[in-house]
């Protein structure tokens, strides 16, 4: 017998919401008319449950990160000023101008309606991440919901900020990559062969890198589509296996040790970490579930990993230092600032004085990584240019001594 969710009003006129089984959605309403509920609303458990799942998917791909800086920014506005949270719901919607987030305010106010709380409401929609939920649910049990929206914005900008930031810095160096790639294209379909064209008229003996550079050529522009085929295969072939854990977990464990921006990457992990734990911290959380919670939003498998063994270890009655210097992945400041916070009872203070230090030199290594990445575009280009010289203009030149002395 099918399920469905109901939403009616009892017979003092208070507004109830459950669940009843029924053989369809009229019996449902009979059943509920029999037992002093008014329908106002019902509706098979499956077919909402997918309805949510399916808003849930859509509001992931069309809800930015933009929308829900918007959202914590004007929510702790208005609950700050007093406004009740149906009414200042109400308010952002009708002042909203992209549909799916409109369409996310609207099923937030009806949840909360229906008599859900925010945290559960938000949860359902798909639209926020499981740090995002956590922190108000503490904003709720803790009565600074407003504060807790407010450090949500705050953490949220630092993001995009961060984001922006590492575009800029890489714009130039892959755009002297993509164009080194074009030229290496040209190269070898076009100037080459011509080349090669030459030599066989001579007929004389070729150098090795001569030899490689043409029949690397050669099978390039004969078989194309193998080329072409390899590159694709390599490529899903790297996603595919960076899709799995073990891949995922590898590869977020060696990009923490490349050079020049593996220590970038390390730093800006930690201070994320830092940041979103003293934040949990700050705000109520438990340690346990402040670490349960901040391991969601790492964005990195083998530091979710360390987390998760950290929690493990507090859980055993570890405290919060010899779990962190166990896993091995913090580095020296960290571990001091801890045990001065256990010790003080300041631990969310002085990991977020981390969480700034950090922040900081993420944001001067990015300023300069551009320039930090052009000594190795330099070497690349020089390179390239060397196996040009010895395999190309090195034969042309000995050929031409050859003419020479000839005459």
């Amino acid at each position: 017998m099918p399920s469905y969710a109901y939403r009616g009003r009892d017979a003092q006129g208070a507004l109830v919401n459950g669940a009843i089984e029924a053989m369809d959605s009229p019996s449902a309403a009979d059943l509920l008319m029999s037992r002093g509920v008014t329908p106002l609303e019902i509706e098979e458990e499956a077919a909402r449950q997918s309805l949510l799942a399916s808003f849930g998917k859509h509001s992931r791909r069309a809800i930015s990160l933009e929308d829900i800086m918007f959202f914590s920014r004007q929510m702790h506005t208005l609950i700050k000023a007093g406004v009740p949270i149906l009414q200042a719901l109400a308010g952002l919607r009708d002042s909203a101008t992209h549909p799916a987030f409109a369409d996310m305010l609207t099923s937030l106010r009806e949840s909360l309606d229906s008599g859900r709380e925010l945290s559960i409401a938000m949860k359902e929609t798909g639209a926020f991440s499981p740090f995002y939920v956590a922190m108000v649910r503490v904003g709720e049990m803790t009565g600074r919901l407003d504060l807790v929206f407010m450090r949500l914005f705050e953490y949220l900008n630092f993001e995009k900020q961060t984001r922006a930031r590492i575009k800029a810095a890489l714009r130039y160096p892959m755009f002297v990559v993509i164009a080194l790639t074009a030229a290496m294209g040209v190269i070898n379909w076009m100037v080459i062969p011509a080349f090669a064209k030459v030599f066989d008229q001579f007929h004389a003996e070729l150098p090795l890198m001569t030899r490689i550079l043409i029949g690397f050529s050669k099978f390039c522009t004969n078989y194309w589509y193998i080329v072409i085929a390899l590159a694709l295969a390599a490529i899903l072939g790297a996603r595919t296996f960076v899709g799995t854990e073990g891949g995922r977990l590898w590869w977020d464990e060696w990009k923490l040790r490349l050079p020049i921006i593996g220590p970038t990457i390390r730093k800006a992990t930690l201070a994320r970490f830092t940041r979103s734990f003293a934040l949990s911290l700050s705000s109520g959380l438990p340690v346990l579930q402040a670490f349960a919670v901040v391991a969601e939003i790492i964005d990195n498998a083998f530091m979710m990993r360390r987390i998760d063994q950290m929690r493990i270890s507090v859980e055993r009655g570890e405290s919060v230092l010899r779990s962190a210097a166990s896993v091995r992945v913090f580095t020296p400041v960290v571990l001091q600032m801890i045990a001065v916070g256990e010790e003080s009872g300041d631990l969310d203070g002085l990991l977020l004085e981390v969480a700034q230090m950090y922040e900081g030199e993420v944001e001067y290594e990015i300023e300069t990584l551009s320039a930090r990445i052009e000594p190795l575009l330099v070497v690349c280009l020089g390179a390239m240019v060397l196996v040009l010289a010895l395999g190309i203009f090195l034969p042309i030149w000995d050929l031409s001594s050859a003419m020479l002395g000839k005459h």
